[in-house]
């Protein structure tokens, strides 16, 4: 990592103890030995286990993929029986990748690391994902993730705050020098599940993007860290895709892309397959992302993206707040997006709207197949030293329309650009924003009541909650 990665990472480190109150870093191992495990999780376990019983040996050199698959097979037997759980301990735990099963958690002791294999043949390929029908970084398909399950049910991968380590640097070289024959691998993805929790873990230098629910429901990921040089290649932090009722609270990430991006498939493959993401909840995040957006609504949003509802976001060193990026081609929607209560320092731009981003997964996309942006809401919005407030470009004959901002305070940097908005092909209105914004955002005067307004009824996800769960494992 370079020396500026290591700034920005202490930089977060300061915030985050300004935060350490947070609701998703309470939770820790408690009682007098340090095999009693006391944490927050969706559904407890009937039966535990160590990755050692398993034949798992942490010493960072080992090989562990055989024992962590021997382990999930063996312990999915107690599924219609409580459930089970698997404990990583202290230790460095190499291994490949691995499937996980229903009715069962992943729990990481707070000296746990899992390493993920540098050896290609630890990554087993499978097809690219139907509403893409491409490969992220080439054609065909790609390597499966370090921890992967399809078609799941009650599924928890948590901890005590331990460390899950991609060491992506290798493929990050792979991708630079165009040497990648297949898309690299994920660090954590569960496809065509319901009722999953990822929570109280630290994610490092994943070979590209670090969380990938697709395709899935019912989802809370909270009191995550995500690491990664703020150069490397794609390393999103989280990208729900496709999903339905997801809640993202209490997460803090330093990346080299998007810290949150929200999908739903990319271009034809993405129509076909039809499946939006919709009711997200983003809440208490806290991004460093110098080339990317804090949170990004595309550019694969071909299924659609509705119902996203985004509070109490900081974001430092980041080049924009939140960017809708979409184009010809794409067809489906991002629409009825409510933000509420930003902070935001050292931005390039904080609003980004484009309807120009041009990457497409092959040649057989439709030029008609239009996108429909509208009903995007920002409210209670401050920045400071930022180069341009916003930059807001639709699409000629389809422009971006119901944009709504209110109670926006924008403190524009030394070098700011002359003119602090730039709008073509879009349409809404204003109140109280400073600097003024463009004429297409007509001004409706000093702040109005009621505009711009968060919805106030709770969505389905909200009403999961949290069980405390205790263990004690003799280990």
């Amino acid at each position: 990592m370079v020396k500026t990665d290591w700034l920005l990472v202490v930089l977060l480190g300061l915030v985050l103890l300004s935060l350490e109150g947070a609701e998703g870093r309470k939770e820790r191992i408690l009682g007098g030995s340090p095999y009693d495990l006391a944490y927050s999780a969706i559904n407890c376990r009937k039966h535990s286990a160590s990755i050692k019983d398993f034949g798992g040996i942490g010493d960072g050199k080992t090989l562990n993929t055989k024992a962590f698959q021997k382990a999930v097979n063996q312990l999915s037997k107690y599924a219609s029986d409580g459930g089970a759980q698997l404990v990583i301990p202290a230790g460095h735990w190499l291994t490949g990748s691995f499937n996980l099963t229903s009715h069962f958690t992943l729990f990481l002791h707070k000296d746990a690391v899992l390493l993920a294999s540098q050896e290609i043949n630890q990554w087993p390929l499978i097809d690219p994902l139907p509403s893409y029908g491409h490969g992220r970084d080439a054609p065909g398909g790609r390597y499966i993730s370090l921890i992967f399950g399809t078609n799941l049910t009650d599924v928890i991968i948590t901890g005590e705050n331990g460390t899950i380590d991609g060491q992506g640097a290798l493929w990050w070289q792979q991708f630079h020098m165009n040497k990648l024959k297949y898309t690299r691998p994920y660090l954590i993805e569960l496809m065509h599940s319901n009722k999953i929790q990822i929570s109280n873990l630290t994610l490092l230098n994943s070979p590209s993007w670090n969380i990938h629910p697709v395709y899935s429901s019912n989802i809370i990921i909270q009191g995550i860290t995500i690491l990664a040089p703020v150069t490397s290649p794609n390393t999103d932090g989280i990208d729900p895709d496709s999903c339905t009722n997801i809640r993202l609270e209490d997460n803090y990430i330093v990346s080299g892309d998007d810290c949150v991006a929200v999908k739903s498939g990319w271009d034809e493959y993405g129509i076909k397959y039809g499946r939006p993401t919709s009711h997200l909840i983003i809440k208490r995040l806290t991004c460093i992302s110098p080339y990317s957006a804090a949170i990004a609504l595309g550019s694969e949003m071909s299924g659609g993206i509705q119902d996203v509802r985004i509070q109490d976001i900081t974001a430092i060193q980041t080049e924009s707040g939140i960017r809708i990026k979409t184009g010809i081609g794409r067809g489906g929607y991002v629409k009825d997006i409510y933000v509420k209560g930003m902070k935001l320092h050292t931005m390039k731009w904080v609003f980004w709207m484009t309807g120009n981003y041009g990457s497409h997964a092959d040649t057989h996309w439709d030029p008609k197949a239009l996108p429909e942006i509208k009903g995007i809401n920002y409210r209670d919005v401050v920045a400071e030293n930022v180069s341009m407030a916003g930059q807001l470009d639709g699409i000629s004959g389809d422009p971006f329309t119901g944009i709504c901002m209110s109670n926006v305070t924008i403190g524009l940097a030394k070098k700011s650009k002359k003119n602090p908005w730039a709008c073509t092909n879009i349409g809404g209105i204003s109140s109280s924003v400073q600097p003024p914004p463009c004429k297409l955002l007509a001004d409706q005067g000093p702040k109005k009541s009621g505009m711009c307004d968060f919805p106030t009824e709770s969505l389905p996800i909200d009403s999961i909650e949290m069980q405390r769960c205790s263990y004690r494992l003799n280990m």
